[in-house]
């Protein structure tokens, strides 16, 4: 039997990116976003939400381009840290990542991300409170064994083990939990 609740997604699953910008000194910027998904518009195209002021909202606008590198069980930690830090705060990028320029925009990448959508603005819509862009899929970067027909698509997700959000909560791939938003950086505040 169904009922009623107050609206929320909190039983909803999201997958997780991390959006990369260049300040205006040129410094890589990234934060942690989950409003994400596709539209079509004669090619696949990404739309893109971002709410509140932030810093990667505020480059986007300047630039028109930026990365959305998928998070994995690997990178939860760097991802959880990039959502938790203030893109604002100077110190926020004085962490061990690595970090490359995107193939086809010039836009920061992160290597151990397997997935990454290079992307550059079509338009966006403004609402009280947020934007949503939508973006031309300029390049695709991924993994050699992402290609690899020989493994079945469970194989390379077995492999590729992307994180989900429900309820400001992150799980893994299997479905376990893997701590509460502002957990796993702990670990980075630790050993700063």
């Amino acid at each position: 039997m169904k009922k009623s609740i107050p609206i929320s997604n909190h039983f909803c699953p999201q997958t997780l990116f991390v959006f990369g910008t260049y300040r205006e000194d040129g410094t890589p910027n990234f934060g942690l976003f989950c409003w994400f998904s596709y539209y079509w518009d004669k090619e696949l195209g990404v739309m893109a939400c971002i709410g509140g002021e932030k810093l990667t909202r505020d480059r986007i606008h300047v630039t028109k381009v930026f990365s959305a590198n998928l998070v994995t069980e690997e990178l939860l930690l760097i991802a959880d840290y990039f959502g938790n830090i203030e893109g604002y705060n100077e110190d926020k990028m004085k962490v061990s990542v690595e970090i490359e320029k995107g193939r086809v925009l010039n836009v920061p990448v992160l290597v151990k991300s397997p997935w990454v959508f290079e992307l550059e603005v079509d338009r966006s819509v403004e609402f009280d409170g947020g934007e949503v862009f939508f973006c031309k899929i300029r390049n695709v970067l991924v993994e050699d064994f992402i290609c690899d027909e020989t493994l079945s698509v469970e194989q390379r997700m077995r492999t590729i083990r992307p994180v989900r959000t429900i309820w400001q909560t992150y799980f893994k791939w299997d479905g376990t939990e893997a701590g509460s938003w502002g957990e796993p950086m702990k670990d980075i505040k630790s050993m700063a």
